[in-house]
């Protein structure tokens, strides 16, 4: 699997992986924005303009304060959000990624009809949707496992990352039953490629990276593991 990440790293500067890495960022922090904008929003809507505390007086100001500490709140809030939310809508170009490492190392492959639009956003919703979650719930758990977090945010995001992008790729060959099938085969080693996807995400700039890198691996990886069923 090794190799398969470093072929996906030989072809980094491919127009089309470009393409998707800027799409899949400028999406992301989009959506961060516009979610930050609805909860500054909510907290001003029910943050008075001033308090009575007795023995002080009216306190002002309020709305100022609310407005700073839910900035930095989002702004710690997304080091462990953007990535995950760049990887669910890197899901929705995988198929262009996949397609620009098939024409570079598999070109002798019989052209694909690109999966449904419809199956696509359903599929993408879904693991944003799951990636969301279970990425809330891991911050808290964080602060209980100590030392242990960036174990706990690597198994977790390289199972999500390994299971999705490996379906999603192999989808475009084998169908969704065979492709679940295929991924069922190889549970260990999807999922240690994820993690070798996962384990980079902690690493500012270079992460923003990962979700392309981690489609054009996958993509290596299916066609390496499917090629061992004859």
């Amino acid at each position: 699997m090794f190799g398969d990440f470093l072929r996906a790293v030989g072809q980094i500067g491919d127009r089309r992986f470009r393409r998707v890495l800027f799409l899949g960022v400028a999406l992301s922090l989009a959506l961060l924005v516009g979610v930050y904008a609805g909860f500054l929003w909510l907290l001003q809507s029910f943050t008075p303009d001033e308090v009575v505390i007795p023995l002080v007086g009216p306190v002002g100001g309020l709305d100022t304060l609310v407005s700073w500490g839910s900035a930095f709140f989002m702004i710690g809030l997304s080091v462990f959000l953007m990535v995950p939310v760049a990887s669910a809508f890197t899901g929705l170009f995988l198929e262009d990624v996949a397609q620009a490492v098939e024409d570079r190392h598999y070109p002798h492959l019989p052209a694909v009809p690109r999966l449904p639009l419809g199956d696509t956003l359903i599929d993408s919703a879904n693991f944003f949707a799951l990636l969301i979650a279970v990425n809330t719930v891991a911050v808290l758990a964080y602060v209980f496992v100590g030392p242990f977090a960036p174990v706990l945010f690597w198994g977790l995001n390289g199972y999500l990352l390994g299971r999705e992008y490996f379906t999603l790729v192999a989808m475009r060959r084998l169908g969704r039953v065979q492709a679940k099938a295929l991924r069922r085969r190889y549970p260990g080693t999807i999922w240690m490629a994820g993690v070798l996807m996962a384990a980079p995400l902690s690493i500012p700039l270079v992460n923003l990276l990962i979700p392309v890198l981690g489609a054009a691996t996958f993509t290596h990886l299916f066609h390496r593991l499917n090629a061992r069923q004859g």
